[in-house]
């Protein structure tokens, strides 16, 4: 019988369900609303609900071995998500002890921030099979990140260990969504982009850019690609730019836990070369000598539409590793 994992991932607007094999091909997924309410009885209920629905209608039999969630603010050690801005639930919520409750068939249920969830898909399914130190960054509204040491997530004492992207790139610089001034994620996010964008069309006056026919309300990080790969000036240096600021992030991360690969996901990763060359050109002038030329850039291979919920699976063949060592 084919062995089988929930992956569920958490967002602000919904909550992905997904089935995933152990090869991480994803055999059945839907998706619920997230609630707006903050009700989190309703919610587990409708979690079990959907769990339970997708495993019913599968076309084959098969061991269900447990249930993995990437979600905002997720602490691992306690299987809570706490304090999450861009959640309606308030506080504190046990998510974990509450769906061990409400699906007591589970064997494995365990909880992790998104970011941590698509190291831990990487490392699995992805690029990063076989490697045991290495570094995940996700680019998007945020700028997420997994630290992977001797083949274990980095959690830290609390369980929040390993947020990169707010690290301190620009002292006084942009305003982030956390409410301080100058972290890499104002910088590198999609919307860190658009607002580069916007910077470099002011100072050179570049009324004659593509980018300049959308407003910052409209523009989002495919046009910067679209105008990018046009041959529009404005867009190939927002790239260029986006590709230093990432170079120096990435350089602290290399300094602190020298992996083997520091590996990229997320939607701008989509341009390629246009956002790759500008790092690896960039990286190693702000690294020590010792660890120039040492550390891979490499896109995450794992699949765009689905990485969310394989990563979240991964969440549950590593539980049962550790309880297999």
């Amino acid at each position: 019988m084919k062995k089988v994992a929930l992956g569920i991932d958490i967002g602000g607007t919904n909550t992905a369900v997904g089935v995933v094999d152990q090869e991480g091909s994803v055999l059945s997924k839907t998706s619920i609303p997230t609630p707006k309410n903050g009700n989190v009885d309703s919610y587990v209920a409708g979690i079990t609900s959907t769990v339970r629905g997708l495993i019913k209608d599968l076309k084959e039999s098969v061991d269900v071995e447990g249930i993995g969630i990437g979600a905002p603010n997720a602490n691992y050690y306690t299987g809570n998500i706490e304090q999450a801005p861009n959640l309606s639930f308030k506080g504190v919520v046990p998510l974990v002890e509450l769906l061990k409750k409400a699906m007591p068939e589970m064997k494995n249920i365990a909880l992790t921030n998104d970011a941590n969830a698509a190291a831990m898909g990487e490392m699995i399914y992805g690029g990063a099979k076989g490697m045991k130190n290495f570094v995940m960054y996700t680019l998007g509204t945020g700028v997420g990140s997994g630290l992977i040491v001797n083949g274990d997530l980095v959690y830290g004492h609390d369980g929040f260990a390993g947020e990169c992207g707010h690290t301190m790139l620009v002292p006084g610089g942009r305003a982030c969504g956390c409410g301080i001034n100058g972290h890499l994620e104002s910088y590198c996010s999609a919307g860190g982009m658009k607002r580069t964008a916007f910077e470099l069309m002011a100072y050179y006056n570049a009324n004659d850019s593509l980018l300049a026919e959308k407003s910052f309300k409209d523009l989002e990080s495919k046009d910067i690609y679209d105008a990018a790969v046009k041959g529009d000036k404005i867009a190939l240096q927002v790239f260029e730019v986006t590709g230093d600021y990432l170079a120096r992030g990435l350089a602290d991360t290399i300094h602190h836990t020298s992996p083997e690969a520091i590996f990229i996901f997320g939607g701008p990763t989509a341009a390629g070369d246009l956002i790759f060359e500008p790092i690896r050109k960039n990286l190693d002038k702000y690294l020590l000598p010792t660890f120039r030329g040492k550390v891979k850039i490499l896109p995450s291979k794992l699949k765009l539409g689905d990485a969310a919920i394989v990563g979240a699976s991964s969440l549950v063949w590593k539980e049962i590793q550790k309880t297999l060592s």
